[in-house]
């Protein structure tokens, strides 16, 4: 099973919003056996990416320069997904210091909410982490550099700062 559970991104504005997608397709290993007969999305992928997608606009904010971890979330849904759909993962950036940041999370297909969520990540230092992991930046490799790369190409300015 793949660990990627976003499709590409659409819309990354740094220190404040990402938004990427996640196509369900009936190709989909957990679709045969989530459940038999009624395919269903598991919650946890589906909070997975988009704890992918917050983390990569945290990872950003610093130039990947910390260890980004997930560190708490909790989140509510509004019903079920299926193959045929499209995800659309919002992650907007609420608190972001040293210690970590904090990313409020939505979770759509078209104009129908599925999820809401709150992400609490936190920066850790190398030696906090699982002894093994090799490299620190094991997230960023791979599928993820990929997803990464796509996002800096949909990066949108800042707006302007609107007059008082």
């Amino acid at each position: 099973m793949r660990w990627t559970w976003i499709d590409r991104f659409v819309r990354l504005e740094p220190g404040r919003l990402a938004i990427a997608v996640k196509n369900l397709s009936w190709a989909e290993d957990h679709f045969a056996d989530h459940f038999p007969g009624y395919p269903v999305m598991p919650a946890s992928l589906i909070l997975e990416g988009l704890a992918q997608t917050g983390g990569i606009l945290v990872g950003h904010t610093h130039n990947f320069q910390k260890n980004v971890v997930l560190a708490k979330i909790t989140a509510q849904f509004q019903r079920e997904t299926h193959p045929g759909e499209q995800l659309t993962y919002q992650a907007e950036l609420l608190d972001l210091n040293e210690a970590g940041a904090r990313v409020r999370g939505t979770v759509s297909s078209g104009p129908e909410m599925i999820a809401v969520a709150d992400i609490m990540f936190a920066h850790v230092e190398r030696d906090q982490l699982p002894p093994e992991i090799d490299n620190p930046q094991f997230v960023f490799q791979g599928e993820l550099t990929h997803l990464l790369r796509q996002a800096q190409s949909v990066i949108l300015p800042p707006p302007p700062p609107t007059a008082s």
